[in-house]
């Protein structure tokens, strides 16, 4: 982990150096040309999100909620064998 992060560091201090030996005005050319890529694809996905918004066309239905448990009318026996309580002769008292 230590020898990693030492190449990227080093790797980091080898582009710094290359940046700061270029001139400034080359300097201010990458910064504007990569400002207008960012501001082109920020462009480019807000007129996708305005298209897609305006020709959706999903309707949301509002509903009443109904109670699951009420829906569930059916007298079925607890499947669970912690709740049911099984009483047998073998296990009571004598």
């Amino acid at each position: 982990m230590k020898n990693l992060r030492t190449a990227i560091s080093n790797w980091f201090d080898k582009l710094d150096g290359q940046w700061r030996s270029m001139p400034a005005r080359k300097q201010h050319r990458y910064t504007l040309l990569l400002f207008a890529g960012y501001a082109l694809l920020s462009v480019i996905v807000l007129l996708e999100v305005c298209y897609d918004v305006a020709h959706s066309d999903n309707t949301m239905t509002i509903e009443h909620i109904e109670n699951p448990i009420r829906q569930n009318n059916s007298s079925v026996s607890p499947q669970d064998s912690i709740t049911t309580i099984l009483k047998d002769k073998n296990h009571e008292r004598q």
